[in-house]
């Protein structure tokens, strides 16, 4: 099958739109089997790294999870280096395989009752390759898709994340099925287990699926011209831009890490909800949410994505602390505030993405977009379940992870008045404004 070319017009060929699916079909299974360590954070830490007090388990439990943030980082300068210099492709491929064996592993790993430290130390590892390979993945779905369909480039990167957010639904949405189905006793056992082993042999399909993803066609076009070294190139001539797409990011990536991974163990470990209640008022956040991040892509086809961040940013910091105190008055069911908050948020993840890859041009893409990603992913999200447990503790004030949203906010709010000054390599206007209606 020949390469699938740019679209020479605002619509999208039937062959586009497959590439697209597929890039977005190992997104989410790849986000699936990164998240779902948060999910069942709290039987993780009864199971692998337990303790006499239930705060200091899950503590620990989030402290690995946010290992595996700390790997992305690095995943994401060696997988974007091969990127960049060879190709989208065969990273897409290496990332996705190796992400899943880890995942299927995860779920063999013994109890700390049976090999002690060495269960905890080899969860560790597993979750470290595990960032690793997520360091890779993501950001080359956004390069990929955006080279495939850069007239539609916000309405991919939409379905992108759309996609990938349905994966954390699907994550939430088995531990619901775990927990129905499993003696409550039984879940820190083997209901994790499940879930892990489910979603490895999830991505050995996807990778057999992808296999059949051509080149990126821009890649095609300049790859004679690909640069030899692209991290240090975008280290010495494009750092504002960089740091720009931290920040714009940093309110996603903290309300990623609190509303995909904490808020399971935080609705039934700190506000005493029933775990399933709490699982199944997530999921259909979760759920609402990732329709509203596509609706989002599509509205950017009319309204410039800077300005829709703009506004989402804004909504969460007016509606940030009042949400958690809300919760924290633990209302019969938390679903509508979940649905409601979500809503909100759809605003910043449908548009963060395209606008991060708006601030690099194709010979750095890859390396740029996974450099800005998977620092502020790490620094906002990774750490978020970790430092709103502490907050919580150190408070005693149950809304307390309202503050990272707060600075988060502030954060990505300021960063959008310096977007335009590095913008314009996919939207082709420094305003970020649409290029135009389909």
């Amino acid at each position: 099958m020949p390469p699938v070319q740019p679209e020479s017009s605002e619509s999208i060929s039937r062959a586009g739109w497959r590439i697209v699916l597929l890039a977005s079909l190992g997104g989410t299974l790849e986000f699936y089997d990164f998240v779902i360590f948060g999910v069942f954070g709290a039987d993780l830490g009864r199971a692998i790294f337990p303790s006499d007090v239930p705060l200091v388990e899950l503590l620990s439990s989030y402290g690995v999870f946010a290992a595996g943030y700390f790997a992305r980082p690095i995943g994401g300068i060696v997988l974007s280096h091969f990127g960049d210099r060879y190709g989208r492709r065969n990273v897409f491929l290496l990332s996705l395989f190796a992400m899943s064996g880890a995942t299927l592993a995860m779920g063999l790993v013994p109890t700390y009752a049976a090999w002690g430290v060495a269960a905890s130390a080899l969860m560790v590892f597993l979750r470290l390759l595990q960032g690793f390979c997520i360091g890779g993945e993501l950001p080359g779905a956004l390069t990929y898709v955006v080279e495939t369909a850069p007239k539609k480039a916000a309405l991919v990167c939409g379905v992108v994340f759309a996609c990938v957010t349905y994966g954390v639904a699907v994550a939430t949405g088995v531990s619901v099925g775990v927990r129905t189905f499993l003696p409550p006793d039984l879940v820190p056992e083997y209901g994790w287990r499940i879930a892990f082993m489910l979603g490895g042999l999830g991505g050995i399909v996807s990778f057999l699926a992808r296999r059949a993803m051509e080149e990126s066609p821009e890649f095609e076009k300049m790859k004679a011209l690909a640069a030899r070294q692209p991290f240090r190139e975008v280290l010495q001539s494009h750092r504002g831009a960089v740091f720009t797409g931290i920040a714009i990011l940093a309110l996603s990536a903290g309300f990623n890490g609190l509303y995909f991974s904490h808020m399971p163990g935080y609705l039934g470990r700190v506000l005493g909800y029933d775990a399933r209640l709490a699982v199944v008022a997530a999921t259909i956040g979760v759920v609402i949410h990732a329709s509203m991040i596509a609706v989002v892509g599509w509205l950017a086809r009319f309204i410039a994505p800077l300005t829709l961040l703009r506004g989402g940013a804004i909504g969460l910091l007016v509606f940030g602390y009042p949400f958690y105190t809300a919760l924290a008055a633990k209302p019969e069911s938390p679903t509508l505030l979940l649905v409601a908050i979500g809503l909100v948020a759809g605003f910043i993840n449908g548009t963060y993405a395209v606008l991060l890859t708006d601030l690099f041009p194709t010979r750095i893409r890859f390396s740029g977009v996974a450099l800005a990603f998977n620092i502020s992913f790490t620094l906002f999200s990774g750490t978020a379940p970790l430092v709103a447990t502490w907050l919580i503790g150190r408070t005693g004030s149950n809304d307390a992870p309202a503050l990272i949203l707060m600075v988060c906010g502030l954060m990505t709010l300021v960063a959008t008045f310096l977007h335009p000054k590095y913008a314009g390599h996919v939207l082709g206007h420094h305003d970020a404004a649409p290029r135009g209606r389909s």
